[in-house]
């Protein structure tokens, strides 16, 4: 085979072109770091990379966002029932002092002032929020648990359920006598006051409407611990705390107390549903006072607007609503605790109680006060000194019994407050489990993230060690091809003619 210069030389300027070429890939990868420059050099390379990436980004996105963001909602979360777990300490504390005999009216005025001051502080806190997001409301973000102004425009028809180990047995006291009492010619102070024992459910809200309820709905569990549906119970009327039948029904009578949101119920009535498991009624408010808890976050209720009487009804129905924040590949947690879960109505309830007996009883002592300072008036005679006398020793007898139900409604409070703190205690309990699974999936997530960049590392970056060994022979082997080929085209045919 002849060989030409033309063929020598084209040989010659490919290979110092592949050479070359070979040389400056090294360079890039010296310069850049890089494997490749571009996915046509490597595929593999490159589609590994975007993988690779991509996990990344998501790792990233978990790490350094979703569960920053998580943790700092569960600190705002802890932090708010921390709070209102010592408030409810506080709160123990005065009922236990208040339970004692030996206060006075004034001592017990001030306790009563505390533990007000203490319900409204509760309920504030369940207005915690986190970057404007109220963190006890579940998805409704956007809404307050409890109500940040006085609201008399709404309307709800609230559905509230009840076992019957809920109801409750409570003293009243009934055949009491007032001052006006003494000019009455017909009240001759002959009859003593008694103490009433009665049956109550008492709702969750108080001041309500005084349309009667719808019937009382029920069940019972029968031998095979299945709840059988019972006939409904009629409430058989509305009254006032004041009326003098108001707590004392008979038989399957169930009085509705409008003002302070109680079904009063007869023996017959107590008998029927005290093994109830599922009893429910439905009752209207109207009118909500600053710090009343919101009953949509609560209840199934329907809410209308007297001030927007062209709205319709907004129906609320009480669900399960857990935020939950992507933590890690696939692994979904729980951030929020819904308010239902941590606060109640019952310590709310329980101060009213308190603050009702309590204002009773100063009420009564100021009459007694009010009857000894008449007593000393010389002008009076001594019939009128004697009906006086006889109505301070009626109401020195209803002072004692209304004492004895104040110091239960203290001790009711101390139940209630306990209760309370064991449902805080348990809401923390819970967020503290999620809040150590979600530093596990932290420390998890780190560990991921370094092995993940080291195999990005591994894929994409270049030995910057051996670059520097390839890149300093190729350059020798370009130089020599160089050489070669200054020697191979210095003779051509006219050297020979």
């Amino acid at each position: 085979m002849r060989i030409t210069n033309k063929m020598m030389t084209n040989n010659m300027m490919s290979n110092i072109n592949k050479n070359k070429f070979n040389m400056t890939g090294l360079e890039q990868q010296y310069s850049t770091g890089k494997k490749i420059q571009k996915p046509s050099e490597d595929p593999i390379v490159a589609v590994r990379a975007l993988k690779l990436r991509t996990n990344l980004s998501e790792l990233e996105q978990y790490y350094e966002k979703n569960i920053p963001d998580a943790k700092s909602w569960l600190d705002v979360t802890e932090s708010s029932l921390t709070t209102v777990n010592e408030i409810l300490s506080g709160i123990n504390t005065y009922c236990v002092q208040g339970s004692s005999d030996t206060l006075t009216a004034k001592d017990r005025s001030a306790l009563m002032e505390n533990l007000k001051q203490l319900k409204q502080q509760i309920y504030q806190e369940g207005n915690t929020n986190y970057a404007g997001r109220y963190v006890f409301t579940g998805f409704k973000t956007d809404s307050s648990l409890i109500f940040t102004e006085d609201t008399p425009n709404l309307t709800y028809a609230i559905k509230e359920n009840f076992t019957g180990e809920q109801i409750q047995t409570v003293n009243k006291i009934t055949g009491g006598y007032k001052l006006s009492d003494y000019d009455d010619a017909a009240v001759t102070f002959d009859a003593a006051p008694k103490l009433t024992e009665t049956y109550r459910l008492q709702l969750s809200y108080d001041k309500l409407s005084t349309t009667i309820p719808s019937n009382i709905n029920y069940s019972i569990k029968n031998s095979a611990g299945v709840a059988v549906a019972q006939p409904s119970l009629p409430i058989t009327q509305s009254l006032s705390a004041t009326d003098p039948a108001a707590y004392t029904p008979t038989g399957g009578q169930i009085n509705y107390i409008y003002d302070t949101g109680e079904l009063i119920l007869g023996p017959a009535a107590y008998d029927m549903l005290r093994n109830g498991v599922d009893i429910s009624t439905t009752y209207n408010k109207t009118g909500f006072s600053n710090g009343d808890l919101k009953p949509e976050h609560y209840f199934d209720c329907t809410m209308t607007d007297s001030m927007k009487p062209e709205q319709d009804p907004i129906t609320f129905t009480k669900t399960s609503q857990k935020i939950q924040y992507e933590v890690n590949f696939n692994q979904r947690l729980s951030i929020n605790t819904e308010g239902s879960d941590a606060f109640s109505h019952q310590i709310g309830r329980s101060i009213g109680d308190i603050t009702d007996t309590v204002n009773e009883v100063i009420a009564l002592e100021d009459m007694v006060t009010e009857v000894e300072d008449r007593l000393k008036d010389s002008a009076l005679t001594d019939v009128q000194k004697a009906r006086y006398s006889k109505m301070k020793d009626q109401l020195n007898t209803e002072l004692v019994l209304k004492k004895d139900i104040m110091q239960k409604a203290f001790q009711n409070g101390i139940t209630s407050s306990s209760k309370e703190q064991d449902r805080v205690n348990v809401a923390v309990a819970d967020l503290g489990s999620r809040y150590v699974r979600l530093n596990l999936t932290e420390d998890r997530l780190s560990s991921q993230k370094v092995d993940f960049e080291e195999l990005l590392s591994n894929n994409e970056d270049v030995d910057i060690t051996e670059t520097i060994i390839k890149y300093s022979a190729a350059e020798t082997i370009y130089n020599a091809s160089l050489s070669a080929a200054s020697k191979i085209v210095q003779n051509t045919l006219l050297d020979f003619l």
